[in-house]
């Protein structure tokens, strides 16, 4: 195991450098600069379209779901939430400050600003060149645009792979790792390997039933849960708020100088606060990782930009609500001596769910209610995790097999992937972040080149969407066509035999 972890720790050092720390923020900047800072001239607008339009009567709704689609945007945004608000935000943001120190929760926000307009950029590209499988079912995502805006159908295939593989990874051991951990640290006498098989029980009784099933349970879900995270950090914020200037210094210190660090020394802990802040911000909130634009592009849309707006409602609510309330309750109630210990040595000092937990427990709620309620997020949220990524990696297998096999196998695939949340429960979790921490870096970097090399049609359809014109879907959007094979034609009716 040791050995594994080694080599993956390898690959994560090369991947993970400053050549992907350019190519990342660089899009973004590219982007939004193309973009014309939509996210901040229209960030209202946005609002106005997703969260706001949800409270206006029926009546009054000025932009009701219409258009072709599997499930509604509400179940599209929240099927996505689903796999990115979760351990990757509460867990993740403990990961960052532990390993990358205070300062990487800035350098979260800066790749979540960026982030805007790389997830509107491939919700737009998804959903424009969306099609259909033999089933009618909507199959789209970075390996649509890739072989059908770019041409490049080995990327497409490229992509697929390493999505279909990542959901074992950040998709499922991540999750179960994590959620394990926080009902350990609650709950020692529990049993790791029992608690990972009554969640693959679980989890199994979801997604056999596909996407509409998984809908079904996350749109009631995934909102409850949110509510109860924001809340509960709000009232311990607003019982700390003479600690608030000192969390903040922390941040902002760490992100330039290694003020806030012990055993960093300058621009060696400027680095791992930039890299820990960019990995754990892409795990967050997946703003260019590909995975979003998948289930985004099964939405119920007239237009591809309206369901785009709720892919960057996403990232705002994730990254700079969610992960921004988690770090400053984390930086207000446990002193930075146990925290920093992390940086210097991994296996040392507290990080991820259980400096979640601890937080929460040194908090006003105090050991017990502190420790149960960040459990219970924490185990639940790793529950519609793991359920919203196996239909990313389902889309990514049923691509990659082709239309014929990947219809009929992708019961097999959902199937496999519940043995990993049992593996994940009982793994050690620094190998498992480094096996993500890879699989997200083969997903996000061809995904973010071919999406900005297609950005002329995402500005084209945002300059129409704001002047009002009608969108107009691809010739042949809907069509009863596959990839990864062979290409399917629609039927045609047979004409009547004429006779001789």
């Amino acid at each position: 195991m040791q050995g594994i972890e080694n080599f993956f720790r390898g690959i994560q050092n090369i991947v993970w450098g400053p050549a992907a720390w350019s190519v990342l923020l660089g899009a973004g900047i590219i982007l939004t600069w193309r973009f014309k800072g939509f996210q901040i001239r229209h960030f209202g607008h946005i609002l106005d379209r997703t969260i706001v339009d949800m409270f206006r009567k029926p009546e009054n709704k000025k932009n009701p779901p219409s258009g072709e689609g599997d499930i509604s945007p509400w179940q599209a945004v929240t099927t996505s939430f689903s796999a990115t608000m979760g351990v990757g935000t509460l867990a993740g943001t403990a990961t960052a400050i532990g390993w990358g120190g205070p300062g990487a929760v800035f350098w979260m926000w800066i790749v979540g600003f960026f982030g805007l307009a790389t997830k509107l950029n491939e919700i737009v590209l998804a959903i424009h060149f969306r099609s259909q499988n033999q089933k009618g079912e909507v199959l789209s995502g970075p390996f649509a645009y890739m072989e059908k805006g770019l041409g490049k159908k080995w990327l497409a295939l490229v992509f697929a792979f390493f999505g279909a593989i990542a959901t074992f990874g950040i998709g499922n051991m991540v999750q179960a790792n994590a959620a394990t951990s926080a009902l350990i640290h609650v709950f020692p006498e529990w049993d790791r390997f029992t608690i990972g098989v009554i969640a693959a029980v679980l989890i199994g009784l979801v997604i056999l039933g596909g996407l509409k099933s998984i809908a079904n349970v996350v749109d009631k879900l995934i909102p409850f849960l949110a509510l109860v995270a924001i809340l509960s950090s709000i009232a311990i914020i607003i019982g700390s708020m003479g600690q608030i200037p000192y969390a903040f210094g922390l941040i902002f210190r760490g992100a330039f100088t290694a003020q806030s660090l012990t055993g960093g020394v300058g621009g060696v802990a400027v680095m791992y606060a930039v890299r820990l802040g960019l990995q754990r911000g892409i795990f967050s909130n997946e703003a260019g990782l590909g995975s979003g634009p998948i289930a985004y592009s099964a939405s119920k849309t007239d237009h591809p930009v309206k369901s785009a707006f709720w892919g960057c409602f996403e990232v705002f609510m994730d990254t700079h609500v969610m992960c921004t309330l988690i770090a400053l309750v984390i930086l207000t109630q446990v002193p930075m001596d146990v925290i920093q210990p992390s940086f210097v040595d991994q296996s040392l000092g507290m990080t991820g769910a259980p400096l979640v937990i601890q937080s929460f427990q040194n908090s006003f709620f105090g050991p017990v209610a502190g420790g149960w309620t960040m459990a219970f997020l924490m185990a639940t949220f790793g529950f519609t995790t793991v359920i919203g990524w196996s239909y990313v990696g389902e889309k990514c297998f049923e691509y990659l097999l082709g239309p014929t096999w990947g219809l009929r196998l992708r019961g097999l695939y959902r199937f496999i992937v519940l043995p990993a949340a049992v593996f994940g429960a009982v793994g050690g979790a620094s190998l498992i972040w480094a096996i993500a921490d890879v699989m997200n870096a083969f997903m996000a970097l061809p995904n973010i080149i071919a999406a900005l090399l297609l950005s002329s049609t995402s500005v084209k359809l945002l300059k129409g969407y704001f002047a009002g014109e009608k969108y107009v879907p691809r010739a042949d959007a809907f069509g009863f066509e596959g990839f990864g094979g062979k290409r399917l034609r629609k039927r045609q009716p047979q004409k009547p035999a004429i006779n001789p």
